[in-house]
């Protein structure tokens, strides 16, 4: 199984030089990948150039930079900087991110948002692949360049949830990076729709990058609550509340992928079954020895990835 590692919300509040740590032991236990968030705390580029100066092999990802309040062109040449200071590794995850935050949080419009993301993914991936772009869209007008000294193209992933977005991510993008989507989804709609955006474009197999909640614990109930705990605001966002209600589940954290080893590995196979390229794993702990929940979780995990 290809298996990365979600630093997520479980990461929020800890220091960048045991961030940094964590990825290198990361990537010493063999995982293919550790991705991180764009929230209120680190610059998520800044801290993958960072990381990139103290590994070597381990591919680093952004699940998401929310796309509004960052021009396209700028974007783009920070990721191709980010991408030239770890050596080809850097996987740039954007999206629209949600209403409630662009608009009432930083004053800016949320319009049309799989238009918005179609025509902003073109202007990366041009940017990305020829340090130039002449582009004359509905929402943008571009024409312009970089040259970032060594730049090599990077791939962009987007957290397409919606038709339009799925799309896009099939016919623009290199595919899909998603959070809080269940097994039922990504098997009955998500991979089969990106990959035939992909397919009917002309366009190589897309990653479909599967974020999940993961805790290895022998009660199963005493888990999900706890993720229930830990996820419970997502299930009043709009975009995430439609995915819950496809699935048929209340609250965000029964999405969790949680059990005994066996239990665990079971249902992530069900997820690579369902279509998944890669799953990247937030761990959450249960119970009332965390550190002990952390390290029967790592080490199915490492085991996997293996």
């Amino acid at each position: 199984m290809k298996i990365g590692i979600y630093g997520g919300n479980v990461r929020r509040g800890a220091p960048l030089t045991s961030i940094i740590d964590e990825v290198v032991e990361m990537e010493e236990r063999g995982f293919s990948s550790y991705w991180f968030p764009q929230v209120g705390t680190y610059d998520a580029l800044t801290v993958i150039a960072l990381i990139g100066q103290k590994t070597s092999r381990i591919e680093m990802g952004t699940a998401v930079v929310p796309s509004y309040p960052r021009h396209p062109s700028a974007l783009a040449q920070q990721a191709a900087t980010v991408n030239t200071l770890t050596n080809g590794r850097l996987v740039l995850g954007v999206g629209p991110s949600h209403k409630p935050g662009i608009e009432d949080g930083l004053g800016l419009k949320y319009d049309r948002p799989a238009l918005h993301m179609r025509e902003y993914v073109s202007i990366i991936k041009s940017l990305g692949t020829e340090g130039k772009v002449d582009f004359d869209g509905e929402m943008y007008r571009i024409k312009t360049g970089f040259a970032v000294p060594e730049a090599q193209p990077f791939q962009v992933v987007i957290s397409a949830l919606a038709p339009l977005m799925l799309k896009a991510a099939g016919e623009v993008a290199d595919g899909t990076v998603t959070w809080m989507v269940g097994l039922n989804t990504i098997k009955n709609n998500t991979s089969p729709a990106i990959r035939k955006a992909a397919s009917d474009a002309g366009r190589s197999d897309p990653r479909i990058v599967v974020g999940l909640p993961v805790c290895v614990h022998d009660d199963k109930d005493q888990a999900t609550a706890r993720a229930v705990q830990i996820f419970k605001g997502y299930g009043m966002l709009p975009n995430y509340r439609r995915q819950l209600d496809a699935e048929g589940i209340e609250e965000a954290g029964e999405i969790a992928v949680v059990g005994n080893e066996k239990e665990v590995e079971e249902q992530l196979q069900g997820f690579y079954d369902a279509g998944a390229t890669e799953v990247i794993a937030s761990v959450i702990p249960a119970g009332d020895d965390s550190r002990g929940s952390f390290k029967r979780s790592y080490e199915l995990l490492e085991s996997l990835a293996k």
